[in-house]
């Protein structure tokens, strides 16, 4: 009996290289004796719709795409009862996940990876009613993914995210915020916070710490502090580029729930797409809760 996959891409995402990598991927699986439905994402949220509505029927879910998509598809399945495997063909600008799991840039040898490899039991993140897959943040930096144009992405790449983060440190904000985790307890004005399960974010690798595991329901959380003056601002960004998360601006800690409060709205980034506003945020580690197919 033959093997139904359900195939989900992105035609925009990285540099639309899916067009010219297509019919090579779409060959690989049905030569692994597959039967694949292809299925062109129209806009923001039709991948959590093309989940939901038509996975009935196949064995495997396949994207291809930014994080972005693969958190849409993430999200889809985890609002389903019976959850199927994932497969992933990275074509995004950064592809921090992807990276972490170690699936290869190459689309065809990734697609090759999702036929030949093997499921990865993966932690996912429960953030209020919604989902994410490697990082929830909110503060300085974390609207530059969801507000860079689609077509400068595409032609500047990992670049063009450096570029638009240098305009908002004219314009820092700050939030009093009291953050709750096991046993402790926090009050304190905050520019950045990120909860991730990922070795990169931006991509910038080991930006998460040492010794990150994807499977050990645990999240990678870093605060960073609001600062005095100028002199410590400049020397905060320099530290998250040269990824010296150890100052005393920083503090970083591993947890498998975390609850972070504000006196006012703040606005959150789910692995790289916009999360919302929040006065709270209650953020959970579903431990090994999806499978990930990796090499």
């Amino acid at each position: 009996m033959g093997k139904n996959m359900l195939f989900i891409y992105n035609p925009k995402a990285g540099k639309a290289q899916i067009k010219s990598n297509l019919l090579d991927i779409i060959d690989i699986f049905v030569k692994a004796g597959y039967e694949v439905t292809a299925y062109p994402t129209q806009g923001p949220g039709d991948a959590v719709r093309a989940v939901k509505q038509h996975r009935d029927g196949y064995d495997i879910i396949v994207c291809s795409g930014g994080d972005g998509t693969l958190d849409e598809v993430v999200t889809g399945m985890m609002q389903c009862e019976k959850k199927l495997p994932i497969g992933y063909v990275p074509a995004g600008s950064t592809n921090d996940f992807a990276n972490s799991l170690g699936i290869p840039r190459s689309m065809v040898k990734a697609a090759d990876a999702v036929v030949n490899g093997q499921n990865f039991a993966c932690d996912i993140g429960a953030f209020n009613d919604d989902t994410f897959i490697y990082v929830a943040a909110f503060g300085l930096f974390t609207d530059v993914s969801y507000e860079t144009r689609q077509d400068i992405k595409n032609m500047l790449g990992h670049t063009a995210y450096l570029l638009e983060g240098v305009k908002r440190l004219s314009s820092i904000k700050s939030y009093w915020m009291k953050i709750s985790y096991d046993d402790v307890c926090l009050e304190g004005e905050y520019i950045y916070g990120m909860i991730t399960n990922s070795n990169s974010v931006g991509g910038f690798k080991g930006i998460t710490g040492k010794n990150v595991e994807l499977n050990d329901g645990l999240f990678e959380v870093t605060l960073v502090k609001k600062p005095a003056n100028l002199l410590e601002m400049n020397n905060i960004v320099k530290a998250l580029v040269d990824k010296r998360v150890h100052s005393d601006a920083f503090r970083s800690f591993k947890t498998s729930r975390i609850t972070i409060e504000s006196d006012q709205e703040v606005a959150w980034t789910l692995d790289g797409e916009f999360g919302g506003d929040h006065y709270k945020a209650v953020i959970e580690n579903k431990n090994g809760a999806l499978e990930i197919r990796i090499p």
